[in-house]
């Protein structure tokens, strides 16, 4: 029995970070290079950066902002937004992550993910799966930060980026974004039971028990954004990481 990895979540936009709740009704949350500097201090098992305007916005990775805030950092890296190409991946490797994360992208081109990983491994691709429970009930896979709705439910939509090569997959509850109020247990555990790559759980995390039932859904990892950035729900910013903390898997 091993420690389950603890990420931060950091959204980026327009140079600084921002938090959502249903990925919407951003706020702005402060500088990135701080933020990262206080994570370094804290020994955050690594850091996941999402640009998450940038699919939408029809653009590409802002390298030289992106290449800055993975300079400061003392921990693994993942970045994820704006990656439609591999010399796209390049120049994100070359800035100084040790992961790419793909989301929208796949929807237009499931191949990208064998590209990256037979220059960079397997390990280094990771897919993320947006997800949203409709109001007639069931749950589809989402794209362009939940604005696009695909045909897929989770399951069929991860074992269709498993099969591409992808070395990890992150189940993003929008529904769950920003709330506190945990994560989507079930669809986490449906996931994580049917696939045989890591899964990350991220969407919605506000306490260490959330992360002690995420891992016992079958995540292999648990990701945050609200818990590491506020206060408490409701409270103002403040950067924090529990240092020392451990997850049983």
């Amino acid at each position: 029995m091993g420690s389950a990895r603890i990420i931060p979540v950091l959204l980026l936009a327009k140079g600084g970070l921002y938090k959502t709740v249903n990925f919407k009704n951003a706020k702005y949350i402060g500088d990135p290079i701080n933020s990262v500097k206080i994570f370094n201090e804290k020994e955050a098992d690594e850091l996941l950066l999402l640009d998450y305007t940038a699919s939408v916005e029809k653009r590409g990775p802002d390298f030289g902002k992106i290449g800055e805030i993975a300079g400061e950092a003392f921990m693994p890296m993942a970045y994820g937004g704006g990656i439609r190409t591999l010399d796209d991946a390049k120049k994100v490797f070359d800035s100084g992550f040790e992961k790419v994360v793909l989301n929208s992208v796949l929807f237009d081109d499931l191949s990208l993910v064998e590209k990256i990983g037979a220059i960079y491994g397997a390990q280094a691709v990771v897919g993320c799966i947006d997800v949203k429970k409709s109001f007639l009930g069931g749950t589809k896979a989402y794209s362009y930060s939940g604005t696009k709705k695909s045909s897929y439910t989770p399951l069929q939509w991860a074992k269709k980026v498993e099969e591409a090569g992808a070395g990890e997959i992150i189940v993003n509850s929008i529904d769950k974004d920003g709330t506190w109020g945990g994560y989507a247990l079930d669809v986490i555990s449906e996931v994580a039971h049917s696939v045989q790559i890591p899964v990350i759980a991220c969407g919605g995390a506000g306490s260490v028990a959330d992360f002690n039932s995420a891992v016992a859904a079958g995540a292999s990892a648990v990701a945050a954004g609200s818990m590491f950035v506020y206060q408490k729900k409701g409270m103002g910013v403040l950067i924090s990481f529990p240092s020392g903390l451990q997850i049983q898997k």
